[in-house]
């Protein structure tokens, strides 16, 4: 037996899993599930992670966003080492219940970022250039830095 299957149900047909009330998240083969975490004020998009059995549960048990680190190879409580927690206000699941979105408030100096900016999306692509013919530039559009990542973990991220 699985954790997915030790901590939550398998999925049943397909109406239970579109219309039912009861939440059997479908992990890839990899054991994990994308998970969008958006500023529940702003909707502002802080970041896309990945969750597994035990990341999933512990999140909405504590009520703090926690997450499998993929690299890492561990479990990872968003904002530990920095001070950043994600208070979570809001868990939702798509109709075939193999994405989430978590809607959070980061406590500490507000960013997400392990740059330390407020969202890990703070580069944008302008549209319109030739892939063909150069790289595509990308512009800075995440405002200041909240923290100087140097002094949160110790070296440059």
């Amino acid at each position: 037996m699985t954790s997915e299957t030790k901590l939550f149900p398998p999925a049943g047909d397909k109406a239970a899993l579109e219309a039912g009330d009861v939440l059997t998240p479908r992990f890839g083969p990899d054991g994990t599930i994308a998970c969008v975490t958006v500023d529940a004020d702003s909707g502002q998009v802080l970041m896309v992670a990945y969750m597994n059995a035990e990341s999933l549960a512990l999140t909405i048990e504590t009520g703090e966003g926690w997450y499998w680190s993929r690299s890492r190879g561990e479990l990872w409580h968003k904002g530990a080492t920095s001070g950043n927690v994600q208070k979570v206000v809001e868990l939702l699941t798509d109709c075939d219940q193999d994405a989430l979105v978590l809607r959070v408030r980061v406590e500490g100096a507000g960013a997400t970022c392990h740059t330390g900016q407020v969202s890990c999306f703070y580069r944008r692509a302008p549209l319109g250039q030739k892939a063909a013919e150069g790289p595509v530039r990308l512009e800075q559009v995440g405002g200041e830095r909240r923290f100087d990542p140097a002094e949160v973990y110790g070296h440059k991220h």
